[in-house]
């Protein structure tokens, strides 16, 4: 979402995480993790989301995606943590149990979740975006598991400074989206 945004051209190439693709010796040579999403530019390797958005917010994006005046850049750092705990451990795994019938507790991740979406509320009654006046890559790293919260089994109904935010990022142009995200009204 944030190469569109750039508008950076991109090839994107799956990896079947089903079948182990991303477990197997030639993809782990690329990323020791074995996960996705990893990113190849101009033959280096990063891996991880929030790597990945760091490097591009300040390899293509320029200040606005993540700024390097200390406290607005801590600003963004305090929501990529939150995307890289409450939304990982609560949404994220709540999603992957339910979907794909991942081994964690449902519950408990929902209840991190419905954390996760009060921290993401409690930030968005009080401003437009997570960490800035304008987006940056702070709502990109937190937008998408809050999309598919549904898929969580947690209805974003009484969240409805989330709900706008979704919105807001849904009407962006170049707006690339996820299967099974929750498609805002006038979208």
């Amino acid at each position: 979402m944030l190469l569109a945004q750039l508008g950076v051209a991109c090839e994107n190439i799956p990896v079947d995480l089903p079948s182990g693709q991303n477990k197997q010796p030639a993809y782990l040579a690329l990323n020791p993790r074995g996960q996705v999403p990893l990113l190849e530019d101009e033959g280096e390797l990063i891996w991880d989301s929030q790597a990945i958005l760091v490097y591009l917010a300040r390899r293509y994006g320029g200040e606005n995606w993540l700024p390097t005046a200390p406290l607005a850049m801590a600003r963004i750092m305090q929501w990529l943590a939150v995307s890289e705990n409450e939304i990982q451990y609560g949404l994220a795994r709540a999603r992957a149990a339910l979907q794909f019938g991942a081994p964690w507790n449902v519950e408990d991740c929902q209840r991190v979740g419905r954390a996760a979406l009060q921290l993401l509320e409690g930030q968005l009654e009080k401003s437009a975006w997570l960490a800035a006046e304008h987006i940056t890559i702070a709502d990109l790293a937190c937008y998408p598991y809050a999309a598919l919260a549904p898929q969580s089994g947690l209805d974003l109904a009484p969240f409805l400074a989330v709900l706008a935010w979704i919105s807001r990022i849904q009407a962006l142009p170049h707006y690339v989206g996820m299967p099974n995200m929750i498609e805002m009204a006038g979208k």
